[in-house]
């Protein structure tokens, strides 16, 4: 069996998790009957789209859901109870 080394797949996709959702869709849409990206003679549909992930061929790309959030300022932090209890004895 043919191994992709991980880091290269790290440099194209920087999230374990991400990757592991990248990878498992593209293999859903090989196993549908989606043409390879790349030339290869894999024959696993799993081992095959990391191959087309580690060549560039596919990419994560965010959904406005998580572009939106990565654009919304974070809250305030919430002050602590200790200091809320101080400024009711003052």
């Amino acid at each position: 069996m043919t191994q992709v080394p991980m880091e290269e797949l790290l440099r194209r996709c920087p999230s374990a998790y991400k990757l592991t959702i990248l990878a498992s869709k593209r293999a859903k849409e090989l196993s549908d009957g989606a043409p390879k990206l790349v030339q290869t003679d894999l024959r696993k549909v799993t081992s095959i789209a990391l191959e087309e992930v580690r060549q560039g061929k596919i990419a994560y790309a965010k959904t406005e859901e998580e572009a939106a959030k990565a654009e919304t300022p974070h809250r305030k932090k919430r002050k602590s109870l200790a200091t809320e209890s101080k400024k009711k004895r003052a």
